[in-house]
């Protein structure tokens, strides 16, 4: 094993941050941590903001929540895992489980001061690990730990989902397709939406109850309550923020939920909620999930044998270009950087 690892950091300069890579030291495990050589990398749409907060994350912050390797080094005090498993990291170190507690936000991988996984050796606590599932590959399994459980915490493990029941996704990226590959596994009917046709069709393709394009239907909430003949949709995943909300309050059906995830177009959202009163519906805050929602969430991708979507995959290298890739808004699915 090398003494030395690669690794992306982010660097001020100009009041900005940068990607730049440098080398560092391979630091052995202390007895509760696992030396991890990770084997793949994923972005999600928080590494974007977290490129442009100067203000939070330091300088020389190794980024990315969401990787997967193998095992090449445990410390004296571990016992569940040994050279060569093959394991990816929890989002939240720190939340192995039970009631979220806001102390696990300052331990997020990737952000702020604790250092991610676009790096060629990571250390980690053995306890915030979880066993790849077999029928993937690093690559997959390196998507899932943001995205991948903030789907499966917002539809099983708050929404209780039932087969039969209507989900709604917003767009065609990481927690979106997740949402709809896990819900058509439990047997719902998942809308989609999106402004691209050809995207709305690889949607149908892989199982879309039904799909709306947002574009040429600016009034996708009125759509989704046509779809249901006026009942609205059982669960929407909101990802979007203040362009979206009011008309997920409008399609959510009586009794329905909607989970709080994304701000794509930002963070000022102000919706009006008082038709929740009047719906008895809810809105449920997701943030990720826990290391026993990631272990329920594997369970249930082994038991279904799904396999992530990822739309592209780049070189090391070319981590810059990967960002670039994400922001561009053209991807259908994960984004990946092979480290292997």
């Amino acid at each position: 094993m090398t003494s030395t690892s690669r690794a992306f950091h982010l660097a001020a300069s100009g009041g900005a941050l940068h990607l730049t890579q440098r080398n560092r030291d391979v630091t052995q495990p202390t007895p509760q941590q696992v030396l991890i050589r990770i084997g793949a990398a994923s972005l999600n749409y928080r590494d974007l903001l977290t490129l442009q907060d100067t203000a939070s994350n330091r300088d020389g912050l190794i980024p990315l929540s969401d990787g997967a390797g193998t095992v090449v080094a445990v410390g004296s005090g571990v016992s569940r895992w040994k050279v060569g498993d093959r394991v990816s990291a929890n989002f939240f170190p720190t939340w192995q489980g039970g009631p979220f507690s806001p102390v696990a936000l300052a331990t997020a991988l990737g952000g702020g001061q604790t250092d991610g996984m676009l790096s060629e050796y990571v250390l980690a606590d053995a306890a915030s690990l979880v066993a790849v599932p077999e029928h993937l590959s690093l690559a997959e399994a390196a998507t899932l730990p943001c995205a991948a459980v903030t789907a499966w915490h917002a539809l099983f493990e708050r929404g209780h989902l039932q087969p039969g029941e209507t989900v709604l996704v917003q767009g065609t990226g990481g927690v979106a397709l997740f949402g709809l590959q896990l819900a058509t596994a439990h047997g719902a009917k998942v809308i989609v939406t999106s402004s691209s046709d050809a995207k709305l069709a690889r949607a149908r393709a892989m199982g879309a109850w039904k799909t709306i394009n947002y574009k040429t239907q600016p009034a996708w909430d009125a759509a989704a309550l046509d779809l249901t003949e006026g009942q609205g949709v059982d669960h929407i995943l909101e990802l979007g923020g203040p362009d979206t909300y009011n008309r997920s309050i409008s399609a959510i059906a009586p009794g329905g939920r909607i989970a709080q995830i994304g701000v794509l177009t930002g963070f000022a959202s102000q919706p009006n909620i008082l038709p929740l009163q009047f719906k008895n519906a809810s809105i449920d805050g997701i943030c990720v999930g826990s290391v026993q929602h990631f272990e329920r969430l594997n369970q249930f991708l082994a038991t279904h044998r799904i396999h992530p979507v990822i739309d592209k995959t780049f070189a090391f290298d070319d981590a810059p270009a990967a960002y670039e890739h994400l922001k561009s808004a053209a991807h259908f699915g994960k984004v990946v950087i092979d480290l292997s």
